[in-house]
């Protein structure tokens, strides 16, 4: 009995999904960090990238491991579907840029730019796992959706990848779809 009370306790706060601080109609923190797209080194500034229209910020906990890089993936296959809407999107995890730059080219498919988030960032999203790794502290899976103002318009918090990208887009579709023509 006690074993498996170990067990669930262990597996428990991995099973349930998270939940994201920054609600909708909050001010998403301003930062600069660097990144990587195809490879290449890129600094990634969201006050500038709002310029250009709504952002997806995605945190996630860790490059090439399987939840990320299917994640990672799935983004990238519907980049073209968020570049319609006039969206951006941008992963984020903990991780040094000299891997992200491999997994920019490897999972991101070159198509969008992913970065390293300081420990400032994921205290400002909210969206510190609770573990560090290499003495980094580990982002849980959180996306956003941020309109151009720089507010909170979407919030999805889930360990599971698996509607991250439907999701997203779904709000990216609808604030769209709500703005004068």
């Amino acid at each position: 009995m006690r074993l498996k009370l170990a067990i669930a306790a262990l597996v428990l706060p991995f099973a349930l999904p998270a939940t994201a601080a920054l609600a909708p109609g909050a001010k998403a923190p301003d930062f600069t960090a660097q990144g990587a797209i195809a490879g290449k080194p890129f600094t990634v500034r969201l006050s500038q990238q709002l310029k250009k229209g709504p952002v997806v910020l995605y945190f996630f906990p860790a490059a090439f491991t399987p939840g990320c890089n299917a994640e990672a993936a799935a983004f990238a296959a519907s980049v073209d579907a968020f570049k319609a809407e006039g969206a951006t999107v941008i992963g984020m995890s903990a991780d040094p840029l000299d891997k992200l730059k491999t997994f920019s080219e490897k999972h991101c498919a070159g198509k969008f730019a992913v970065a390293s988030a300081s420990a400032e960032v994921i205290r400002g999203y909210d969206v510190a796992l609770g573990r560090e790794v290499q003495g980094r502290q580990v982002s849980d899976r959180t996306s956003y959706v941020i309109a151009p103002d720089g507010k909170i318009i979407y919030a999805h918090s889930d360990l599971s990848p698996v509607d991250h990208v439907r999701t997203t887009l779904a709000a990216v579709k609808s604030w769209r779809a709500s703005r004068p023509r």
